[in-house]
């Protein structure tokens, strides 16, 4: 099992200027949601944005600490758009 902050910082690892939040959706540590929204991208597809963040996690998806992994990606502009009104996530 790895931490929310260990899934946090692989993330930020690979996306320095990401805001992330992770949430255990269980309680078991291993089901697991993460919010990121990053400049890095920009004119990418969902598909794309959702891969950049799944070889940040390569190790742990693997090895099965991170069982199921709910991912929501957004630009910057987007996570404007979406109506958040902070700019943390």
């Amino acid at each position: 099992m790895v931490s929310l902050e260990q899934v946090e910082e692989m993330i930020k690892t690979k996306l320095p200027d990401a805001q992330v939040q992770v949430q255990d959706l269980t309680g078991g540590g291993d089901h697991l949601q993460a919010t990121v929204v990053s400049s890095e991208f920009e004119g990418k597809t969902k598909v794309k944005q959702h891969q950049m963040v799944y070889s940040a996690l390569q190790e742990a998806l693997s090895s099965e600490a991170i069982h199921a992994l709910a991912l929501k990606t957004y630009t910057p502009q987007g996570w404007r758009e979406a109506g958040q009104t902070s700019s943390h996530v």
